[in-house]
């Protein structure tokens, strides 16, 4: 038990130093849930609406691949689960990971858990203090998200179980993290291991549901899914992921047993004898810490535009006789139900790019809280050089996410229809999108320069564009809310015409905003 000595009070620690994000995590998933519960609720009103909406799904392989097993569609909560799906349980799976390896490997990397480490604390402290800190998080998830489910008329055995789904996922990667922790030294290297299980996960879950489904046995994700919430209402399925999960958990603290302080498993290899002369400029060197997130991020975009351009020819049967849907599709303008439906799935994936414009725009947070501005600034750099090389990136990088995005939805209908003219014209109408995301590059660069320790409250900007974009029309949101998304002041093209105003003013504003960034980044103390 000496091995665990100081857990409790590193658990204090991590709640009293993480408290606002670990509201913001909880808050954000319980708030899809409900939204998504209140907007299938709102888009099916009627037996025939769902049952309409259950025959165009059942049979469609991106709706299965994107959300999973078509289980009880015919029902509000089967609906729920569908609509949240895949794509929730994976949110709770990257909040688990990250989360975890904040809290193990960023410390020790950071050097932080050594002088932590210097006083009375057991070895295997800080990875228990993790998978309580964050196990608890995944349990206060699953049980608000079937508390809240229960609350707005749903059955309560379903909701209790779709709920414990979350947690149990949430629980897996949890294990998952703890065990690439231990095999390299850095924690942006760790996380990625552990999200490439995780896109694993996905992938095979999504060839197995629009499958047979066997395959969907070998992905977590698809083991929790077969656990039917609202469709039946199938436990056993769980005590699997849970009995993974306790294996992954022993196995990461045999493996931190095993190894040096500071070190992984897996030793890192050696780099080139001579960097290239790119990394002598801040420019190079920017593109060169960013240029992975980039290329994710556009693998990500590419995909999920696919999928959306893939049903596109087939709409209006999805749709079906739903008027709510149809409105909320038709609400964006143009004569053709196709092009309103691809001008709201370039929205999307807008929305989408702008998280990765703020999580570009922050690595600057991140470069100067770990201390390594001040060695570059050292050099004959300037501070606005620095800055602008980043800023830089993320402007060409945003763009560079949302083409692709436009390149899979015009690549999979043009492949549909027959039709090799709507590439560059999807190509095009997501390119519109462009100047509302540099709005929000814009907020998060103004924030990281004139305050740098509440830099993270851009993600409000997303937070705000995607529920403005996901469920403005259907919750009748107001005006003045609306408003507050640089979205809804972009063209809905291909739907309508690309007009030049609202495109000059989107890309004022977000001029003025990142000026003003770079104005006080230049006047403040570093750090």
């Amino acid at each position: 038990m000496t091995t665990l000595t100081g857990t409790w009070a590193l658990v204090r620690f991590a709640v009293r130093r993480d408290r606002v994000r670990i509201l913001v995590w909880i808050a954000s998933i319980v708030a899809l849930v409900v939204v998504t519960a209140a907007s299938v609720k709102g888009l099916y009103p009627t037996q025939a609406d769902l049952d309409a909406a259950a025959a165009a799904s059942v049979d469609n392989p991106a709706a299965l691949a994107f959300n999973g097993p078509a289980y009880g569609l015919d029902t509000v909560g089967g609906q729920v689960a569908f609509q949240v799906g895949a794509f929730g349980l994976t949110v709770v799976a990257l909040m688990s990971l990250l989360m975890v390896g904040r809290l193990t490997r960023a410390e020790e990397e950071s050097g932080r858990l050594e002088l932590v480490g210097s006083m009375a604390v057991g070895r295997h402290a800080a990875l228990a203090a993790a998978l309580v800190v964050v196990s608890a998080m995944d349990v206060v998830v699953g049980l608000l998200v079937g508390l809240s489910l229960a609350a707005m008329d749903l059955p309560v055995e379903g909701s209790i179980l779709f709920g414990l789904s979350f947690t149990v996922l949430g629980l897996f990667f949890i294990g998952v993290e703890a065990v690439t922790t231990q095999l390299t030294e850095s924690s942006r290297t760790a996380s990625g291991i552990a999200g490439g299980v995780l896109g694993a996960s996905f992938a095979i879950r999504a060839i197995g549901d629009v499958g047979p489904g066997t395959l969907s046995w070998f992905s977590p994700i698809g083991i929790v899914q077969k656990a039917r919430p609202y469709a039946g209402d199938v436990w056993w399925p769980l005590t699997i992921v849970l009995v993974l999960t306790a294996g992954l958990a022993l196995t990461g603290a045999w493996l931190r047993s095993h190894r040096d302080f500071g070190s992984g498993l897996v030793p890192p290899r050696a780099g080139p004898a001579h960097g290239s002369a790119a990394l002598g400029r801040p420019v190079g060197l920017a593109v060169r810490l960013q240029r992975g997130t980039v290329i994710w991020w556009a693998l990500a975009l590419l995909l999920l535009g696919v999928a959306y351009g893939s049903i596109a020819n087939s709409i209006e049967d999805f749709i079906g006789d739903s008027e709510a849907v149809a409105d909320m599709v038709a609400s964006v303008g143009g004569a053709s139900i196709v092009d309103s439906y691809l001008a709201t799935s370039l929205l999307v994936l807008a929305v989408i790019t702008s998280a990765a414009a703020v999580q570009i725009t922050l690595r600057m947070r991140g470069e100067e809280t770990a201390g390594r501005v001040e060695p570059v600034l050292a050099a004959p750099v300037s501070r606005l050089g620095w800055m602008r090389s980043h800023l830089a990136v993320a402007l060409g990088g945003t763009a560079l996410i949302m083409a692709a995005g436009g390149l899979g939805t015009g690549a999979a209908y043009a492949l549909v229809i027959g039709d090799a003219s709507e590439v560059p014209r999807l190509v095009g109408a997501a390119l519109v999108q462009v100047p509302a995301i540099w709005v929000v590059v814009g907020v998060a660069s103004a924030l990281y320069g004139l305050l740098p320790r509440w830099a993270a409250v851009a993600w409000a900007a997303v937070a705000v564009g995607f529920v403005v974009a996901m469920f403005g029309t259907l919750l009748d949101l107001p005006s003045f809310v609306t408003d507050l998304s640089p979205f809804e002041h972009t063209p809905a093209a291909p739907a309508v015409s690309a007009a030049a105003g609202p495109l000059v003013v989107l890309l004022v504003v977000g001029a003025a905003l990142t000026a003003g960034g770079l104005a006080a980044f230049r006047r403040r103390d570093l750090g």
